[in-house]
Formats: C-alpha cells, structure tokens, sequence
C-alpha cells in the first residue's frame, strides 16, 4: 500500500518529510525524503535484491543474489503488473533461476530481435527475449567467462559480482579485483572489459577500477562507481564516481584519491609498475571512505526541474555499521559534492538498527524512481505525491 501522509519536521527541516515504514518483517522505520515526494513498499519478501534493468516491453526486470555467500541459488525476477493505486507490483515471477551471484541484467535489441545478457561471477549469457516472455524461450549461450573464484580466499577470490552496460554495438563489463590489495596475475581482473554483442573482439577497456560495481553509460560518457581498499584507516581512501574514458589507467593498487589528491598506496611503493600505470586523473566526487556506492542513474525528463537531468547514487553502507557511512541514495549537486536524497534506513550504530541497505535505483516514470534493498529484500517506489 501506499504509505500517505509524511511528517513535516520543524521549521530548520521544512524542506524534508518522514514516511513511516511497516515492512511485513516487522521492520518499523522512517525514511527521510523531501518535502513533496512519497514512499511505498512497491514489492517486498525478496532476498538479495540487486539491479534493476526495463526490459523492451517495459517490464520491470531485478536481479536477486540470494545472500551475501558464494552460490549458485540466485533468480533473475520480473517485478510485473504494476498497480498505480497501490504503488505496489502485484507479481513477482522468476525468470531464471540456479544463478552463480547475478548482478546485473541488460537488455539490446538488433533490428526486430531483443536480447537479455545476464552477468554472473563466472561468465555473461545472452538470451533472446520477446516481449511478455516469462522465462527464456530457448537456451542462453555463453559469450565471454571471467574469473569464477568467488568470496574463497584459498584461490585469490574476492569481489564476485559483474556489471553490464551497452552503447553504439558495444557491451561494457566491470570485473573487480581478487583481493583488497594486490598485484594482479590475471589481466581481466580490477578493469572494464568491451566486446561486441556476440562477445568477439573483447579487450580491456580501462584498468585500475578496483570494483567498479556501478556502471552506466549517461549521454556519450560512460560512468562507474569505484570502492577503495580496506586497511589504510577509516577515512582512507575515498570511494568514487568517476568518469571512464578508453585505455585509461585509474590507479589500484599503486594509487587511491583522498581529499580530491591523488596519493601514492606506501604497500606498492617499491613495486614494479607495467607500463600502462601512469598519472591517473581525480575522480567527478570522491564519496566518504568505506560509503560503497553501487547503483546510479540519472533522471531524464523529470517533473521536479530540481533533480531533472542529476544524477543519483545509492550508498549501501559499510559492513562496518559504527562507521556511520552511506545507507543512503544521494543525488550529485557538482563536482565532489553531493547531498541525501532518501536516507533514514540507518537508525544507529549497530547492525540491528540497520532497516536497508540501498543498491540501485531507476527511474521509472516521470515523477518516480524505484531503488532495491538487498538487506530486507524491499523494492521502494519513490515519487512525487499527488
């Protein structure tokens, strides 16, 4: 149901409202949006919800990683007949499933014939997708693998999800490192890869991105969020959004961005260096350490002229709760600035009272925005009350 009737704050907080929400977990909160805007519980009782992606026939498509192990048990799912009234998605039905940590979906459409490519660790399928399908109509075929290692430490495992973006005939696909820190022996790892839409022709398209979860090409330039290592402090370094450019090279693990610097990481500094590591440029916002920005969008064509055309990110947070750190979606106000937009779901400093952890948003129509949880398995609707 739609959740009416927000809570003007005191005169110092005008421009902001509170939405109680109730989510059938027993989870009782207040998400802060601004003034004007309402919440909803549009689909809840998932289980890892991660990105989202509109299929052709405007059908709305989110992957659902299980939980936060290494396993083969995840589903692709078609959030499906949309209830304006209610504000809520009246089915939940599952499009495939036995996934190894799907991330993220994307659709492309050549001529007549549409396609959906599903990232998981391991590899990139691509299926063929007609409109109003409820699950594929043929086999997937496999186009490119990548580094399947998982969350194990005995292989050099660490960041498994991969994230897909296309433009003009291209797939772009970001592979995160195999460790905190390290000097990689496997060239695909902490870059972003481009193939073709059969997988042919495929090379590293930009390297150094540690785990550049979020990817999303906006206009002609291609943007991604970047986390930094762990274990140089609670400040150090910043996480990113940056602007990808081609055979660029962006400094993990011989650099990190702090302060809007570009400083050199003292456990690389006696290394060898191949000769694509060169100066790196400063990142569009430098996030607080430790924030994990993944998903972002931006708004095209939006009603409210004061988020229209910006982009927006979500926080999930770090796994350290004491930090005080994201757990927010916040909208980008200009270079290396950037404000709360829909906060609230961190209610103190320990894991308890922790009510979501924000993952991706899009947009969904010209007055809203849907963004995923993946600690409560919530879908919220965002948008302009009224």
């Amino acid at each position: 149901m739609l959740l009416c009737g927000s809570i003007c704050l005191g005169q110092q907080d005008k421009e902001i409202a509170l939405y109680p929400i109730h989510l059938q977990n027993g989870a009782d909160f207040k998400l802060t949006v601004p003034k004007g805007y309402a919440v909803a519980v549009a689909a809840q009782g998932l289980q890892r919800p991660r990105f989202f992606a509109k299929a052709p026939d405007g059908r709305l498509f989110v992957t659902d990683m299980k939980n936060r192990s290494d396993n083969k048990e995840g589903t692709v799912l078609i959030l499906d007949g949309w209830n304006e009234k209610t504000k809520q998605f009246e089915k939940t039905i599952p499009y495939l499933s036995g996934q190894h940590n799907p991330n993220s979906v994307a659709f492309y459409t050549s001529g007549t014939q549409h396609f959906m490519y599903v990232a998981e660790t391991g590899k990139l399928t691509v299926y063929p997708y007609k409109a109003g399908d409820n699950k594929p109509s043929s086999a997937g075929k496999v186009i490119a693998t990548f580094p399947d290692f998982g969350l194990s430490y005995k292989y050099g495992g660490w960041h498994l999800t991969r994230t897909i973006a296309i433009r003009n005939n291209k797939l772009y696909v970001s592979v995160g490192s195999s460790c905190n820190a390290c000097i990689e022996t496997e060239t695909i790892r902490a870059s972003i890869v481009e193939m073709d839409p059969d997988g042919s022709h495929q090379r590293i398209y930009a390297r150094g991105v540690r785990n550049g979860v979020g990817l999303k090409w906006i206009g002609n330039d291609l943007w991604c969020t970047n986390q930094g290592r762990d274990l140089i402090g609670p400040d150090k370094p910043e996480d990113l959004l940056m602007k990808i450019l081609p055979d660029q090279f962006y400094g993990w693990p011989w650099f990190f961005q702090y302060k809007g610097q570009i400083l050199a990481d003292a456990a690389f500094k006696d290394s060898a260096k191949p000769a694509y590591v060169k100066k790196i440029p400063v990142a569009y916002v430098g996030f607080k350490a430790h924030s994990s920005p993944l998903g972002l969008t931006q708004l095209q064509n939006f009603a409210d002229p004061k988020l229209n055309n910006q982009i927006l990110v979500a926080l999930h947070g770090s796994t350290s709760v004491w930090r005080q750190r994201g757990n927010e979606v916040v909208i980008i106000t200009g270079p290396n600035k950037y404000a709360p937009l829909v906060s609230g779901f961190l209610q103190g400093k320990t894991e308890a009272e922790r009510n979501g952890r924000p993952c991706d948003v899009i947009q969904w129509d010209s007055k809203s925005f849907f963004i995923s949880d993946d600690k409560n398995g919530v879908v919220y609707w965002v948008g302009i009350e009224g």
